[in-house]
Order: C-alpha cells, then structure tokens, then sequence
C-alpha cells in the first residue's frame, strides 16, 4: 500500500489522465487512491451516510471508466468531471431513497388501517394470527424494524436512534422485510397483501371471511 501511494505521488496529473483515456488498469487504480476521499467526502457530505457514499464512490469510478471516452481534457480537469459524475449519482441515490421511504411508509400506514379497520370483524384475530407468523419468519433485522415501525410506531429515524443502525440499514431492512412478507402474505392467502404496480400503493390482505381490501 505504502509502495502504490508512493508510486503515485511521482506520477503527475497529466501522465495519469492520458493511462487513464487509454484504458490502463493501474491508471485507473491510481486515480481512485488519488481522487477517491475527495468523491467520497461530497457524497458523504450530501447523503449522511457512510455506507451509501462508499457505494456512490465505486459506482462513480465504474462509470467513469466505463464513459472515459467522454472525457476532453481541454474542457476542464478530471477532478471536476469525476465531481460531475458523484453529482449525478448523488441525486439517483436521493430519488432513490425518497421512493423507498414512501414505498415503506405508505405499506405500514396501510396494515396499520387495515388492522383498525378490521378489529372489530370476529376475523380479526385470525388475521392477525397470520400476520405475526409470517413476521416471525423474516429475517431478524428485518422483523425487529417491522415490529418497532408496526407495533411500537416509531419512525424509521426513531429505529435508527434505538438501534444504533445508519438510517440508510433500517430503510433497506424494512424495505427487504416489506417484499418478502407480502410475497409469504400472497401465497398463504392466495392474494394477500401486494403492491399495486401502476400505483405503487399496498395493496391489503382480505380477511379469512373473504372480505376484500378497502
């Protein structure tokens, strides 16, 4: 390691940008040693999260590698445009998470309904019979984010506070758990609690007495 950074101090921008446009391996290694901590640090900065920006910096470099030909030299500097692209990728990350929050939070406020709505049907308890089971068979990280976020109705900030996990663990953990119990939900009910494609709206489960979905 001691030995690739030393290499790399010796190397000037120039010889590097022209490795790199040629399709050299080692440029390409250099380059992330070199200019990587500073894509790192703007998407760490622009997310909150440490794990997120290390995804966001190896799908920058893969994307400049992969669009190297884009690059003129003459236009500006290869930090700028590596900027450039963490920008880009930043803002895909950003919508990214905004839908998964609606996704997950749009489902929980739904079983949420749909359990008030029905505690009043002698079904009920049956339904929530099915629901626990299936909750029991996720995941432990997943069933214990669904259990605070159904039960306990804590936020996906809250769980993050509670649990010591990065917010970015608890979205994916819930969103995870999220898919997999409306896929057990389908299959134990025959419909069951689902996803409406054209909306992306949950869909409920129907009750044992065949009661649909509000």
């Amino acid at each position: 390691m001691t030995t690739a950074v030393h290499i790399d101090a010796e190397i000037d921008d120039g010889a590097l940008v022209h490795g790199f446009l040629n399709g050299d391996e080692d440029c390409l290694d250099a380059l992330h040693r070199r200019w990587g901590p500073l894509v790192y640090a703007h998407a760490r900065r622009s997310t909150g999260d440490a794990r997120e920006a290390e995804d966001i910096t190896q799908l920058v470099f893969f994307a400049a590698w992969r669009g190297r030909a884009g690059f003129v030299p003459e236009r500006g500097t290869l930090p700028g445009w590596l900027l450039g692209i963490t920008r880009r990728k930043i803002a895909d990350a950003l919508a990214a998470r905004t839908r998964r929050t609606e996704l997950v939070d749009a489902a929980a406020a739904q079983l949420l309904l749909t359990a008030a709505d029905e505690a009043v049907q002698p079904e009920a308890a049956l339904d929530r019979v099915l629901l626990a089971d299936e909750l029991s068979r996720l995941p432990q990280p997943q069933r214990q984010v669904l259990n605070m976020a159904f039960y306990d109705d804590l936020t996906q900030t809250q769980i993050a506070e509670l649990t010591g996990w990065p917010l970015g663990t608890v979205k994916s953990h819930a969103r995870r758990g999220m898919h997999r119990l409306a896929s057990r939900l389908r299959a134990d009910t025959g419909s069951g609690f689902g996803m409406d494609a054209d909306h992306g709206r949950p869909t409920s489960v129907p009750s044992s007495g065949g009661r649909s979905g509000e």
